[in-house]
C-alpha cells in the first residue's frame, strides 16, 4: 500500500520501450492501486502512449541537463523507480529521484543510485525478457509476459481512409514492407526487397504496401516502383499512423525496427530482416511471428552501424529461407 506512484525509465529506442511494457501487467498487478508513469526522450513518447496501464508520460530531450530532468522527476513524489535503462544520466536521476525504492541493472559506476539490483544476465533469450530481471530484484511474480502497444480511434481513422482509397480485390493478400531501420547496416538494399517481393508474387496473389518513414522516402519509392503495378506507397504518416497502417495488413515484413516490434506487438504476422543483429533476443516477439537470417556469413551479427563489407547479410540472403517462412506465418493470416 505504500507504493502509490511508480516511474518506469526507458528513454529510447522506440522498440526497445515498447518491449519493456512487459513489465506493466506484472506492476499493475503487484501494486493495483499504484498509478505508473513513464520517463522516455521526447521523439519516443508514442511507445507508450495511450497504454491502459500508463498513468503519465515525462519527456526529456537528449541534450537537456540532467538536473533539469531531476526537477521534473522529484516534482511527482515516487515511491518506486525502475531504471531499464541504467546509463550514467539515468542513474544520476534515479540517485536523486527521492523515491525511497531505486532498482536498476548491476553495472560498473552506477551501483551508488539503486538500493535494489538486477544482476547482469536475462530472464529468458530475448531482450524484452530482460527487463524482467529487474521485477526480480525486488520479489515480484511474473504473471504475464505481454507486451503491450495500442493506436488511438484517430489512427484508425487515418487508416481507414487511406484503405478506403486503395483498390484491392478481395482475394488479394496485403503484405506490408517495411524499409525503416535504426543502422544503415540494418536496411536491406532495394534491390534485395524487389527480388523478394517478385518471388513472393510468384506463389501468392499479393498486394504490397510499401509503409515508410523519416528517411526512408527515396528506399520506399525505389521498392514500390520496383514491384509495380502489384505494389503502392504509403502516405507520409505519424509513428501512430503508421503503427494502424501495420494493423490493416495481412502480413509484415520488416528489417530489426521499432515498426517491427510494433507489428508484433499488435498481433500481426511478422517476419523480421536479421543482418548485424542477434535476432535470438531481437526477433519480433510474438508467437505469431518468424524472423530470417543469413547464418552462414563470417561477418553475421556483426553489431556493426555500417557495413565494411558489401552488405551481404541481406545482397545474398537465400529468397528460399524468406519463403519457406512466409509459408509458415501463413496459417496466422485470417
Amino acid at each position: 500500500e505504500a507504493i502509490n506512484k511508480i516511474l518506469c525509465v526507458k528513454p529510447r529506442g522506440i522498440g526497445d520501450i515498447i518491449l519493456s511494457t512487459i513489465v506493466l501487467e506484472n506492476l499493475k498487478a503487484a501494486f493495483p492501486y499504484s498509478e505508473i508513469h513513464y520517463l522516455t526522450e521526447d521523439f519516443a513518447k508514442r511507445a507508450v502512449e495511450n497504454n491502459p496501464f500508463v498513468s503519465k508520460i515525462l519527456t526529456f530531450n537528449k541534450k537537456d541537463f540532467v538536473l533539469s530532468i531531476i526537477r521534473k522527476v522529484r516534482k511527482e513524489k515516487y515511491n518506486l523507480v525502475l531504471d531499464f535503462w541504467s546509463n550514467p544520466k539515468t542513474a544520476q536521476v534515479t540517485f536523486f529521484s527521492g523515491a525511497k525504492y531505486r532498482v536498476g541493472f548491476e553495472k560498473r559506476g552506477r551501483k551508488y543510485a539503486y538500493n535494489f539490483i538486477g544482476k547482469n544476465g536475462t530472464m529468458g533469450e530475448h531482450a524484452s525478457e530482460d527487463n524482467l530481471v529487474l521485477l526480480k530484484a525486488i520479489d515480484i511474480s511474473i504473471i504475464s509476459k505481454r507486451i503491450i502497444y495500442q493506436t488511438t480511434p484517430e489512427e484508425k481513422q487515418f487508416a481507414e481512409k487511406v484503405f478506403s482509397g486503395i483498390n484491392i480485390h478481395n482475394e488479394k493478400l496485403i503484405i506490408g514492407i517495411i524499409p525503416s531501420g535504426g543502422w544503415e547496416s540494418k536496411r536491406c538494399d532495394p534491390v534485395k526487397w524487389i527480388e523478394i517481393g517478385n518471388e513472393i508474387q510468384k506463389k501468392y496473389k499479393v498486394q504490397f504496401i510499401i509503409l515508410w518513414g523519416p528517411g526512408d522516402e527515396k528506399d520506399a519509392q525505389t521498392i514500390s516502383n520496383g514491384l509495380k503495378p502489384t505494389s503502392i506507397t504509403g502516405p507520409e504518416s505519424s509513428f501512430g499512423e503508421l503503427s494502424e497502417l501495420i494493423e490493416k495488413c495481412d502480413l509484415i515484413i520488416a528489417n530489426d525496427s521499432g515498426p517491427m516490434h510494433v507489428s508484433a506487438a499488435l498481433g500481426k504476422p511478422t517476419l523480421g530482416i536479421f543482418g548485424p543483429t542477434d535476432p535470438s533476443a531481437h526477433r519480433p516477439y510474438s508467437e505469431k511471428s518468424s524472423y530470417v537470417i543469413h547464418s552462414k556469413l563470417h561477418c553475421i551479427k556483426c553489431t556493426k552501424l555500417v557495413c565494411p563489407y558489401n552488405h551481404e547479410c541481406m545482397i545474398e540472403l537465400p529468397i528460399e529461407k524468406v519463403l519457406i517462412e512466409i509459408e509458415k506465418l501463413m496459417k496466422f493470416v485470417k
